[in-house]
């Protein structure tokens, strides 16, 4: 085929914008403008580019109570970015015949059951790892969201058949990490190994992802770890580690910007480590990353993408041009993480941090990603600082007015009497709350979660809000009771009174019933 000069010309220098690298000393300053736009105490960022390392860095500290200095070895957890290993590993029981993406889950576990009898029955191990479930986003996040000391995996299965449906079987996109941890105890059954023990020994290990653990409780030097932090009534404070293990196959892995651009190189590598081990079939990785539940592209579009989807464990879209991304994001209470890969490009970017949110790695994703695909500078930093601080101010002006209402009712006559709503209501997966009047205050407290607890503080004639001891959740709800014809709460549903409540507070999906 001939081109003309013209066409060769501007062929060229397109590859040429395609190619650039966003400069050291202006990612250096880039972070750490973040770190204070954002109140993010540490960040640690790596680029992978054409198989090499061009960018490994820690900025600020790994946390407020020692002020060490964060760096490319610091441990964080990175979350729902585990899940991308929870279906390599199911792949590679795929690639030796024990398992079928389209196996039913009862095949494999007989006693899985959900609300719809038709449902459990044609409940595929794909339909485990595609968010396609019917349950609402986040839906049973509270039996390990935050961290409990009742819920096991297979109490968590046991659970599933008394959550409703939001949705129809495979009509709707809705998050949900209880189907990670069933598709755990898939690989468990068919493996023969735990999922903890299959992850390290079979993917951390021969990947050469060394320092990587996939627990935190199995991280035993922790000597170069952050902490977390998070937003309290407007202070930054350091709060504990949240993540329970029974939830490790949706967000459990522990592991650092080396490990993680070692194991970014290792999926542009077509599953091949550096000793030239083939871990997956090609079709299998190729599996991974096909769209599986769709998503929609919106209107403005940052990146004129034409697709957007979930894949087995990925995110997956294309950017400028028809290059696909591959992709996900993380969230633990006061951790957030993002790992991008455009195999076209032979481009990884990673971002892990020590404060929960998500403006700042975004900013940092974009702003790395934009030198190589050629756009000008977009001033990710300007627009999504704006955006936060006015997220921000917007959740604030919600919770201002609704204390404001609790102040004015405290001494309202039409707020129920103590005696109408203490007592013991249950919901059917989560268990007991308790509620019950300490000295002049009204309190409640779950059972089978310890840090669940706080003030009951009267809104309306049948609405208390809940305000949770623990300021660092941002989770404080509306308490709706329904009364008997006595004036006796009967039942109560909860939401929370602002957006900004992580969906992992999956108050909304209690229905508690009076039993004491």
């Amino acid at each position: 085929m001939k081109i003309n000069k013209i066409t060769f010309i501007f062929a060229f220098f397109t590859c040429l914008s395609l190619q650039a690298q966003i400069e050291e000393k202006q990612l250096d300053k880039l972070v750490e403008k973040t770190l204070k736009t954002f109140d993010v105490p540490g960040i640690s960022v790596g680029i992978l580019k054409d198989g090499k390392v061009v960018y490994a860095k820690g900025h600020g500290v790994r946390a407020l109570s020692n002020q060490k200095e964060m760096n490319e070895n610091t441990l964080v957890g990175i979350a729902s970015n585990s899940k991308g290993f929870t279906c390599f590993a199911l792949a590679i029981m795929v690639d030796q015949g024990k398992l079928s993406w389209d196996d039913k889950v009862t095949k494999h576990i007989p006693e899985f059951r959900l609300y719809d009898a038709w449902v459990t029955q044609n409940f595929t191990v794909r339909d485990l790892v595609t968010h396609r479930s019917g349950l609402g986003l986040g839906a049973g996040d509270l039996m390990f969201f935050p961290e409990n000391d009742h819920f096991d995996v297979q109490k968590v299965i046991d659970n599933l058949k008394y959550i409703e449906p939001s949705t129809s079987f495979r009509s709707t996109f809705e998050y949900n990490n209880n189907m990670f941890i069933v598709a755990g105890e898939v690989l468990k059954r068919v493996s023969g190994l735990s999922w903890e023990d299959f992850i390290e020994t079979k993917i951390l290990k021969p990947v050469g992802m060394t320092n990587s653990k996939a627990a935190y409780s199995r991280v035993t030097d922790k000597s170069n770890i952050i902490e977390a932090h998070t937003m309290a009534d407007g202070k930054l404070e350091e709060i504990p580690h949240d993540w329970d293990d029974t939830a490790n196959a949706a967000g459990g892995i522990v592991s650092n910007v080396t490990d993680m651009l070692t194991w970014a190189k290792f999926l542009m590598n077509d599953a091949v480590t550096e000793n030239g081990t083939r871990l997956l079939s090609k079709d299998q990785l190729h599996e991974l990353w096909q769209l599986q539940t769709p998503l929609k592209v919106r209107a403005n579009d940052s990146y004129n993408s034409n697709f957007r989807g979930y894949g087995l464990g990925w995110f997956v879209t294309d950017v400028k041009g028809g290059y696909k991304q591959v992709y996900h994001t993380g969230g633990l209470l006061g951790t957030v993480t993002q790992f991008t890969i455009i195999p076209e490009l032979n481009l990884g970017i990673v971002v892990l941090t020590n404060q929960m949110n998500g403006s700042a790695f975004t900013t940092i994703t974009n702003t790395i990603k934009d030198t190589y695909l050629g756009y000008e500078d977009r001033h990710w930093l300007d627009k999504l600082g704006q955006s936060n601080e006015d997220w921000y101010k917007y959740n604030d002006s919600i919770k201002t007015e609704v204390f404001n209402k609790v102040e004015m009712m405290k001494s309202s006559p039409i707020i129920p009497k103590p005696e109408q709503i203490t007592g013991t209501f249950t919901d059917a997966w989560f268990g007991d709350m308790v509620i019950k009047k300490e000295g002049e205050n009204l309190r409640i407290s779950a059972i089978n979660s310890k840090t669940i607890k706080g003030e009951l503080l009267p809104y309306n004639a049948t609405t208390f809000v809940v305000k949770w001891d623990n300021r660092s959740y941002d989770a404080d709800c509306f308490m709706q009771f329904t009364f008997d014809e006595k004036g006796k709460a009967q039942s109560a549903t909860l939401k929370p009174i602002a957006p900004i409540t992580d969906f992992s507070y999956d108050f909304e999906d209690l229905f508690l019933k009076r039993t004491k």
